[in-house]
C-alpha cells in the first residue's frame, strides 16, 4: 500500500487567509471572535462569531466568476488555490484522470439560499437566480475545485456536519493508499454565520452568550464555559502519494497515517455522554496507523466549548489512551477560531502539520478555571515546545458523526 504524505495546505480563516498568519495566531494564543458587524444581531441570543475579515473574492477570481460562487465555495477555492500552490503542483507533474477532490462542507450554500428565498418572498418566483440550486448544493466546491484544475478523478463531497474535514481527508487517505489516485485536494469549508444559523443554534442553547466578551467567549474545558461561537472558513490539503511526491522532488508538510470514523448511534445533536463513539474513532485510528497508544504525542482536540462536548470528550481520550492519557498534551484550538464547523477539520489538520514541523503546541485559551471533570493537560494560556513526532486530530458532528486522522512528522526536506 502507498504512504500518504501532506504536499499542500491552505486556510481561510477567523486568525487570518493563509498558513502563515493562521499558524502564528495560533501560537499567541490569539482570538479571531469578535462582534458581529456583517448583519443586524440586535435580537439574537448570541452576537459573536469567527468571521473572515479582509478577504476579497471579487480580487481573486474576478467579478463574474465570485458572484456565481455561494461564500463556502469562494473559501474553499481560495483554501485550495493556496495548497495547490503550496504543492508546487503543475499541468506537468500529474495524470488529470488520478487526481481527485474530496471537500465536503455541513452546511452549504445557506446564504445564497436565504438571499434568493427573499426575493422569491418580495419580488416572485420570475426574480429568482437560476444559478441558486448550483450555489446551494453542498458539493459545489469540490466540483469548481475540480473545474479549475481540470481535474478528473474522483470527487466527492462527503457531508458529516461537522466531522466533514476529517472525513474528507480520511477518505482521500484509503483512496491514495489503496492505488485509486496519486493525488487528492481534500478538507472542509464553511459559511454559514447568518440570521437563520444564529437564531436555531441560539434556541438550541448551543451557542455562547458572553457577548460583552467576545475573545473570552470561547473556552473549552472552562468550568464557565456556556457553548459554542460558531465561525467560519476553509481548510484545505494537497494529499500526495510518497511516490509520487518523491518522484517531483516535493516537500512534505506530514504524513496521514491512519483514519477511524464512527458513529455514536445516539441522538441528533446530542454527543453520547461517556464519549462511546469518539472512543471507537480513536481506537480505529490508532489501530490502522500501527501505533500504540504511548506513541501519540499530542491530541488536538474536537473541543467546541459545550458543557457535555468537552466533558465527552474527556472521558472518550481517557478510555483510549487508560492511564497515559494524563501525560499526553490536548489543545483545543477553537478557544481561538471559534467552531468553524465544516472547516474545522480541514484547519485543525493544518494546525496539527505545523504543530508536529516545528514541535510547539499551541494553547488552549479562556482556560482559566478548569472543570474538575475535565482534567487532562490541556496545555493553558500559552504555547508549549515539545517533542512531537505523532499527533491525532478529533473532529465530532451532529448525528454523532466521528472521525479522527493520525498525523506522523517527516523531515520537511525530504523528497
Amino acid at each position: 500500500m502507498e504512504k500518504v504524505v501532506i504536499t499542500g495546505m491552505g486556510v481561510i480563516s477567523p486568525l487570518g487567509n493563509d498558513v502563515h498568519a493562521y499558524w502564528e495566531a495560533l501560537k499567541r494564543g490569539a482570538s479571531g471572535v469578535a462582534a458581529i458587524d456583517r448583519f443586524d444581531v440586535s435580537n439574537q441570543k448570541a452576537r459573536i462569531a469567527g468571521l473572515v475579515k479582509d478577504f476579497d473574492a471579487e480580487a481573486l477570481f474576478g467579478k463574474k466568476e465570485a458572484r456565481r460562487m455561494d461564500r463556502f465555495c469562494q473559501y474553499a477555492l481560495a483554501a485550495a488555490d493556496q495548497a495547490w500552490t503550496d504543492a508546487g503542483l503543475g499541468a506537468a507533474d500529474i495524470d488529470a484522470e488520478r487526481v481527485g477532490v474530496y471537500v465536503g462542507s455541513g452546511i452549504g450554500g445557506l446564504e445564497t439560499l436565504l438571499a434568493q428565498d427573499a426575493v422569491l418572498a418580495g419580488r416572485g418566483p420570475d426574480r429568482v437566480s437560476p444559478t441558486l440550486v448550483p450555489m446551494m448544493i453542498a458539493n459545489m466546491a469540490a466540483a469548481m475545485i475540480s473545474i479549475r484544475y481540470g481535474l478528473h478523478g474522483p470527487t466527492l463531497a462527503p457531508v458529516t456536519a461537522c466531522s466533514v474535514g476529517n472525513t474528507a481527508i480520511g477518505e482521500a487517505y484509503r483512496l491514495i493508499r489503496h492505488g485509486y489516485a496519486d493525488v487528492v485536494i481534500a478538507g472542509g469549508t464553511e459559511a454559514a454565520v447568518n440570521e437563520i444559523s444564529l437564531a436555531s443554534f441560539g434556541n438550541a442553547t448551543a451557542l455562547s452568550t458572553r457577548n460583552e466578551e467576545p475573545a473570552k467567549a470561547s473556552r473549552p474545558f472552562d468550568s464557565g464555559r456556556d457553548g459554542f461561537v460558531i465561525a467560519e472558513g476553509a481548510g484545505i490539503l494537497v494529499l500526495e502519494s510518497e511516490s509520487h511526491a518523491r518522484k517531483r522532488k516535493a516537500r512534505m508538510h506530514g504524513e496521514i497515517i491512519g483514519y477511524g470514523a464512527s458513529s455514536d448511534a445516539y441522538h441528533m445533536v446530542a454527543t453520547h455522554p461517556e464519549g462511546f463513539g469518539p472512543y471507537l474513532a480513536m481506537k480505529a485510528a490508532l489501530k490502522e496507523a500501527g501505533i500504540g497508544e504511548d506513541q501519540v504525542d499530542v491530541i488536538f482536540a474536537h473541543a467546541t466549548s459545550t458543557e457535555i462536548g468537552d466533558l465527552s470528550e474527556t472521558r472518550a481520550i481517557k478510555r483510549t489512551f487508560g492511564d497515559k492519557a494524563s501525560g499526553i498534551p490536548v489543545t483545543a484550538v477553537k478557544s481561538m477560531t471559534g467552531h468553524m464547523l465544516g472547516a474545522a477539520g480541514g484547519t485543525q489538520a493544518v494546525a496539527l502539520a505545523k504543530s508536529l514541523q516545528e514541535g510547539i503546541i499551541p494553547p488552549t485559551i479562556n482556560l482559566d478555571r478548569p472543570d474538575p471533570e475535565c482534567d487532562l493537560d490541556y496545555v493553558p494560556h500559552e504555547a508549549r515546545r515539545a517533542e512531537l513526532s505523532i499527533g491525532i486530530s478529533n473532529s465530532f458532528g451532529f448525528g454523532g458523526h466521528n472521525a479522527v486522522i493520525v498525523v506522523k512528522a517527516v523531515d520537511s526536506s525530504q523528497a
